[in-house]
């Protein structure tokens, strides 16, 4: 092709077209064809943002606009004061730019190395800053439980909820909030039994959260088979003799005389139990569906 500048361009080896001929002749006709400053270089098509899904982002980030190490040092001695220790946290600035790339409005961020918190708070900020479009969750996760308690969660909560700077200034909070929880004891064994060592409370908490969602709240595991009734649903789990019986596997399975022995309720019902003696028929009457514990008990 000849450029506007009457230098002849020929295609490297092994190089074609990349438009027809029709098409670039168009695009050259309108202006969209650009052969560098000099008019005399390899020509590019010109293309408007209006044109195309986004853009691909610069692998410069200037510290003006993410911050530095300084700069997320000072951020976290604010919030959590001068005493802090904790040698590399990562400016809020730097975290949120990543997730407005990573991310959309829905999702949820995983940081399997939570450390100073610093991906809650530019999820919270991200968030606030975007009130009108479907709130980003995260989950936080880290092993070491002085970081997780101290530092990890009270960052969280203090800019969810507002704190006061070490200089006295009040910040508002960016609104949201968090669950805090801990890893228990293993409750299966390799071949998918339950452990012989999980108590009542222990799997009564495991079985209410994967059956509702929520947390079973501590004044609520009692030494009765009900854990609860949530969205109409009484939820019941039969184990480790929570009816009286200490033989082996007593009480676990559902019988006519068990069944008299349970907390009425009139509404739905779901029993957690390591068998069913009771027919289809007495089962529909009673409003009854049946979990069969360890198999129906969700892992994941």
């Amino acid at each position: 092709m000849t450029t506007p500048s009457g230098k002849i361009l020929h295609p490297s080896k092994g190089r074609c077209w990349a438009l027809s001929k029709a098409t670039f002749e168009s695009y050259r006709a309108q202006g969209r064809i650009w052969f560098g400053k000099g008019g005399d270089s390899q020509p590019n098509v010109i293309r408007y943002l209006s044109e195309v899904e986004g853009m691909v982002p610069w692998t410069w980030w200037p510290h003006e606009e993410v911050g530095h190490t300084d700069e997320s040092k000072k951020e976290i001695y604010a919030i959590l004061g001068q005493d802090i220790d904790f040698a590399t946290p990562k400016p809020s600035r730097l975290i949120e730019r990543i997730l407005q790339i990573a991310t959309k409005p829905g999702d949820i961020v995983l940081d399997s190395f939570a450390g100073s918190g610093t991906t809650g708070h530019a999820v919270l900020n991200l968030n606030k800053a975007n009130a009108d479009k479907s709130p980003r969750q995260f989950v936080l996760v880290e092993l070491e439980p002085k970081i997780s308690k101290a530092i990890t969660a009270e960052r969280v909560r203090r800019v969810a909820h507002g704190y006061t700077t070490p200089k006295g200034e009040a910040i508002e909070g960016l609104g949201g909030g968090f669950r805090y929880c801990e890893l228990g004891e293993p409750l299966f064994e390799e071949g998918g039994h339950i452990r012989a060592t999980v108590s009542f409370a222990d799997l009564a908490r495991h079985v209410y959260f994967t059956e509702t969602g929520e947390p079973l709240p501590r004044e609520r595991i009692s030494k009765t088979p009900l854990l609860g009734i949530f969205r109409g649903v009484a939820v019941y789990l039969l184990y480790n003799g929570i009816l009286g019986d200490k033989t082996v596997n007593g009480g676990n399975v559902l019988t006519r005389s068990i069944l008299a022995k349970l907390p009425p309720f009139k509404g739905q019902k779901i029993i957690y139990c390591a068998g069913c003696l009771l027919g289809h028929d007495r089962l529909h009457t009673e409003k009854i569906i049946i979990r069969q514990t360890p198999y129906e008990i969700k892992v994941s």
